[in-house]
Formats: structure tokens, C-alpha cells, sequence
């Protein structure tokens, strides 16, 4: 006979990769927040950065060949250093079903180091995606090559790839928005997408998802759209999912979709009829036989607000190209200090709230809001 109560981690274990300074500084910025139920790892060629990580698995690579000096804004360094230490890498990602690998393109060693670790990651079977930055304009026309020749380099070795242009993140500032302040918000893309994933396959919701529905979705799907949402009040639901799917940092969105994942995190007070007016949305703008994952989760800390994460992939335009956030769809952005305090609240699934007995067999769900029995 089998024994059902295993631990969901033994099952399903998703690591973080942060590649170089930008990479290492998201992956910081994630255990300060509390991201859980997943692994963090960082690789660079800087000693010094590594000493400073608060990562429990920290990777010098290319020892022999920088002497964990960095890689001077030299991709190439970057690359040579990431084979040098391939062994140690594999080490470090073995028995995981799912990366996430993060880093500020145009350096030397994110650049370089991200395509290696995600070919390795992809040799090993294990689902890879590819969350990134690319430079701002005054950070010179050199930078912005050098981004994109990693950003063509990743492409070649993820399964899907999330793009956050640093310009973007002006969108959302004002003259009092400090830089760090800005790179929150991009590095909050990252960790809710990351949570939301987790949580759909680790916390028991409302309405839960399997390892095997986020492969469908995410495996060989190319350049995707990982947009995330906040809501309160009356309209909070579609507040939310129309910031998720027209995000101000990002430079897609879910129009022609073939393969959707939405998650809802709220209170004990999330109506049926708002997610599903909320979910219809999504639904519309994706293609007309879009596979839609939903989820949903219980967090009792929420009163009268919602959460919520949207990743899309399988767009219908050739050659890695998808469309543009579409006018009609685009909000105003809120003030960027409201928008940090909101994504920097922890968030806290719950296990005993009532929604969670329901019998399911007597309720109507529809086939894509169902849940993994």
C-alpha cells in the first residue's frame, strides 16, 4: 500500500538560481521577503558578493580563471568561469523539477554565466525558466549588446522566458522612488511568480494544481508574460487581473496565449463570481483553446483584497515575437511606495480555513477551475 502523507517538497522541488550581481541581489531580496518552499542558489565570479549572500548554497565559479576577482563586464568571462565550474553546478540543481534562474543582463557574469547553468539545467531534464533584466538606456549602447546577445543565448537553453526591461521600472517611479525601491518591484515579479507556482503545487488551496498541468504550460513555450496584480474592494478581483495581464514592467501581454496560469491569493471573503468574472477576463484575452491552470489560496491575513499571478506562454507570433500590452487593457500604475508596502507583506496560506472542506463532488466547477484530487 502507498503512504500518502508525504511531505509535497519530497515530490516537487524548485530551486532559484541568481547569476552574478543583479542575480544575487534578487535572490537576497526574496529570502528578506520569505519567499518559501523553495531553494536558493547563487553562482558569480566575485567572492567578495558571495561572502555577502544569504543563500545557503553559494557557488565560486571560474575560480582558477578570475581568482574570484568578477568577471570584469566581460561575458565571455563569465561564460568560460560558469564551464569551468559545470560539475559544481549539477551538483548544486540535482534533483530538482524546476529552476528559476535570474540575472541582470549586459554584465559579464550574469550574462555569460545564465545560458550555461540553464544548459545544464535543460541537459538534466529539469523544467527551466529564464526571469531577466535588460539594462537601462544610459548604461550605453555596449551593455545593451552585450544583454542582447545573453538574452539570444538564454532563449536557446529555457523553456520559457520572462524579460523585465529596467526601463520599465521607470513607469512606475517618481522623484522620490529611490533606485532600490525600483528593482523591488522588478524582483517582485520574480517572487510571486515563483510563489505562485510553488504555492499551486505545495499548499493545499482551494483549488490546486499538479507539477505535470505547470510543465504543460511552461516546457518549450518560449518568451512568456509573468504579471502580477493587486486588488481591494468591490472590483478587487478584476482590479488585480487586469494589472497582471497588462503589467507596467514588462512589455507583454497574455493576447493569443495558448497556455495560461492563474493563481488567486485572498481572504476568507474571495467570492465565487468575482474569480470567476476575474478568470473570464484572462480567458478572453487568451487564445480561444488556451489551456487555463487556476488556482486559488486561502491567505486569512487578507480583508477584503486579493493577490494575483498571471503567467502566460505559447504566443502566436513567429520567431519569439509577442505582442504589446494592448491599450484598452493598461491601467495607471499606483504609486510606487503603495505597490512595494503591498508586495513586501508576506504572504500566509492557511491550512484549516472551511473553504478547504468543501465537498467538491457537489459543486459545479467548471473543467478549468478544477482541482487535482
Amino acid at each position: 500500500m502507498l503512504d500518502f502523507e508525504l511531505d509535497m517538497q519530497e515530490l516537487t522541488n524548485i530551486k532559484v538560481i541568481g547569476c552574478g550581481g543583479g542575480g544575487g541581489n534578487a535572490v537576497n531580496r526574496m529570502i528578506i521577503e520569505g519567499l518559501r518552499n523553495v531553494e536558493f542558489i547563487v553562482v558569480n565570479t566575485d567572492k567578495q558578493a558571495l561572502l555577502l549572500s544569504q543563500a545557503n548554497t553559494k557557488i565560486q565559479i571560474g575560480e582558477k580563471l578570475t581568482k574570484g576577482l568578477g568577471a570584469g563586464a566581460n561575458p565571455e568571462i563569465g561564460k568560460k568561469a560558469a564551464e569551468e565550474s559545470r560539475e559544481e553546478i549539477a551538483e548544486a540543481i540535482k534533483g530538482a523539477n524546476m529552476v528559476f534562474i535570474t540575472a541582470g543582463m549586459g554584465g559579464g557574469t550574469g550574462t555569460g554565466a545564465a545560458p550555461v547553468v540553464a544548459e545544464i539545467a535543460k541537459s538534466m531534464n529539469i523544467l527551466t525558466v529564464g526571469v531577466v533584466t535588460k539594462p537601462f538606456p544610459f548604461e550605453g549602447k555596449r551593455r545593451m549588446r552585450h544583454a542582447e546577445m545573453g538574452l539570444e543565448n538564454l532563449k536557446q537553453h529555457v523553456d520559457t522566458l520572462v524579460i523585465i526591461p529596467n526601463e520599465k521600472l521607470l513607469a512606475m517611479a517618481d522623484k522620490k522612488t529611490t533606485l532600490l525601491d525600483s528593482f523591488k518591484l522588478a524582483d517582485g515579479v520574480l517572487r510571486q511568480g515563483v510563489q505562485a507556482i510553488s504555492d499551486l503545487i505545495t499548499i493545499p488551496g482551494v483549488v490546486n494544481a499538479d507539477f505535470a498541468d505547470i510543465e504543460t504550460v511552461m516546457k518549450d513555450k518560449g518568451l512568456a508574460h509573468m504579471g502580477v496584480g493587486y486588488g481591494k474592494g468591490d472590483n478587487k478581483a478584476q482590479d488585480a487581473v487586469r494589472q497582471a495581464i497588462s503589467s507596467p514592467l514588462l512589455e507583454t501581454s497574455i493576447d493569443g496565449a495558448t497556455g495560461v496560469i492563474i493563481n488567486f491569493t485572498g481572504g476568507v471573503d474571495l467570492g465565487a463570481i468575482e474569480v470567476y468574472e476575474a478568470a473570464e477576463i484572462v480567458r478572453e484575452a487568451a487564445d480561444i483553446d488556451a489551456n487555463i491552470i487556476f488556482g486559488a489560496v486561502i491567505d486569512e491575513t487578507l480583508n477584503d483584497e486579493i493577490r494575483l499571478t498571471v503567467i502566460a506562454t505559447g504566443f502566436e507570433e513567429d520567431n519569439g515575437k509577442v505582442t504589446t500590452s494592448a491599450p484598452e487593457a493598461k491601467i495607471e500604475p499606483k504609486p510606487v511606495a503603495e505597490t512595494i508596502k503591498k508586495e513586501e507583506e508576506p504572504i500566509k496560506a492557511t491550512h484549516n480555513d472551511p473553504l478547504l472542506d468543501l465537498d467538491r463532488e457537489s459543486v459545479n466547477i467548471p473543467s478549468f477551475l478544477r482541482s487535482r484530487k
